[in-house]
């Protein structure tokens, strides 16, 4: 049974989660510090506090159509908005009590949660999990026009990190890797989104 743990970049207002995406997306994203068209607002999004599962996800910012991997700061506010209104991604009994009443949630619920393998410098699996935060619906509108206080394209020190890592240079690449620390959950949403199944 891995330990869930949130480690992020945040401040007393603001917590950093990381997305991938194309040129024809990030550009306009970059300029506007919004995400406006072509990003879709229909479908769903998916937010990352964890720098390491992101480069692990986009390959360094190296995988086709997740080229531009940004930094966007976000409202604590309405990170915890969303993580009130999650459900997890899978069942769990003393959380749910029933299949069907955690089929309704997913259902319902606007935002949905999952838990994968932290990963080190070298991509490889820790032994605790980090959250991804899955945005749909009324989730995403929120997110594009009311959370966002900045986007930042750190594409080019994605890869500058990669570099060091292939030239063996670890010590120098974890330098330049974003300082996360433990997120401080209240305690109404730990039982919600960390019950350990």
């Amino acid at each position: 049974m891995k330990e869930k743990i949130i480690r992020a970049v945040y401040d007393d207002d603001t917590i950093t989660v990381y997305q991938a995406y194309r040129k024809e997306i990030a550009i306009p994203a970059i300029k506007a510090q919004k995400f406006v068209p072509p990003f879709k607002m229909e479908r769903m999004t998916w937010v990352k506090p964890s720098f390491l599962w992101m480069m692990y996800r986009s390959g360094w910012a190296t995988k086709e159509g997740q080229e531009y991997v940004l930094a966007i700061k976000i409202t604590r506010e309405g990170w915890e908005w969303a993580l009130k209104n999650s459900c997890l991604s899978h069942f769990v009994k003393e959380v749910h009590g029933s299949l069907d009443s955690w089929k309704d949630s997913l259902q319902k619920a606007p935002v949905r949660i999952q838990w994968d393998p932290e990963k080190d410098i070298f991509l490889n699996n820790l032994d605790y999990r980090s959250i991804q935060v899955g945005l749909t619906g009324i989730a995403v509108e929120k997110y594009v026009n009311d959370w966002i206080v900045s986007i930042e394209d750190i594409s080019d020190k994605c890869r500058q990190i990669h570099s060091l890592v292939l030239d063996k240079k670890i010590e120098e690449a974890k330098q330049l890797l974003p300082h996360e620390n433990i997120y401080p959950l209240p305690d109404n949403l730990k039982t919600q989104i960390l019950y350990s199944s």
